[in-house]
């Protein structure tokens, strides 16, 4: 069984200052800006962003909005999935499609913390596994 660094959950759509796919917050932020999400579910996604910009460092790179993705680490990631989990429901439940892609070499690393990578974009990133949605047994 191979054992995978990194995670990171992205949808289909690009990030405008990346190119790159949209991470998870970036596509619950779109679903509430566009109206797409109900004012409920909505509170919830403020409450678990707000515990992540309590309990995550914010890379400095993207602070500069510097043209980065971030991966969160599978070693020490286990807490910060279970606050993810609901977000990934609030993604199914309105119908977006995401992906959780599993690798070892996501890029060239320009900052890293406890749980988190963030690696530079452009750049070609090996994609390992890809897992598309949640499943109960991870």
């Amino acid at each position: 069984m191979v054992t995978y660094k990194y995670v990171r959950i992205q949808g289909l759509e690009l990030a405008e200052n990346t190119m790159y796919a949209k991470g998870i917050f970036s596509m619950c932020m779109q679903l509430i800006q566009n109206d797409d999400m109900d004012e409920e579910d909505a509170g919830l996604f403020k409450e678990i962003d707000d515990w992540f910009a309590e309990n995550l460092p914010w890379p400095p790179p993207c602070k500069r909005q510097e043209k980065v993705i971030c991966f969160f680490k599978t070693e020490n990631s286990e807490e910060m999935m279970k606050m993810i989990r609901p977000l990934c429901w609030l993604l199914e439940r309105y119908n977006h499609p995401y992906f959780l892609v599993y690798t070892n070499t996501p890029g060239e690393i320009v900052y890293e913390d406890k749980y988190q990578v963030a690696v530079k974009v452009p750049g070609v990133l090996q994609i390992e596994k890809v897992q598309k949605n949640w499943s109960p047994e991870d």
